[in-house]
């Protein structure tokens, strides 16, 4: 059976990531959290690794990356990894870059980090308030290897994940993480 990725980015929120963990029930995705949530609800983060979700680097702060200053890049990246590893027990292999921008810089800070780098091949542009059909749709879209970008903190999308579980698996396609 062919894997799509599911992917969750900027949580945990205490709103929505419960919800999200129960609606994906035994079902393993990504969670790319974002620094400053993961320090201000340490709980979910614990959650969702107890889970058995991989949990990748979405920065501290969610700033547009090549914008930075060098410095100022590497601690974005490095706050995070290490408040993951401290809160997780484990170091987080993959990243992805805040709005998928990258450039030549970004690949520079994560090979310093060990990190790779995760873009997508489908955006469900659930961050651009689309309802859960809207979602469901988007996500119709993903082909077998493919990454599936959606957003944790969105009720639309927390309505959607069951039903894009059971279209996928009727296309005989199985839903997972990033492999790294």
């Amino acid at each position: 059976m062919d894997t799509v990725a599911l992917t969750f980015d900027d949580g945990p929120y205490p709103e929505t990531t419960p919800g999200l963990l129960a609606a994906l029930g035994g079902v393993r995705a990504t969670f790319f959290l974002w620094g400053e949530h993961a320090a201000a609800h340490p709980d979910l983060v614990r959650a969702i690794a107890a889970a058995g979700h991989a949990i990748g680097n979405h920065t501290w702060t969610h700033p547009r990356l090549p914008t930075l200053p060098a410095a100022a890049r590497d601690q974005e990246v490095r706050r995070t990894q290490d408040l993951l590893t401290r809160l997780t027990g484990i170091r987080p292999a993959l990243f992805r870059p805040p709005y998928g921008d990258t450039d030549a810089s970004v690949a520079s800070t994560l090979a310093a980090h060990g990190l790779t780098e995760v873009l997508w091949s489908v955006d469900t542009r659930d961050w651009a308030g689309r309802s859960a059909d809207e979602i469901v749709a988007a996500a119709e879209d993903a082909q077998p290897g493919g990454v599936v970008l959606m957003h944790d903190g969105r009720p639309a999308t927390l309505d959607a994940v069951p039903r894009i579980l059971a279209a996928l698996a009727a296309r005989g396609l199985r839903p997972g993480p990033v492999r790294g």
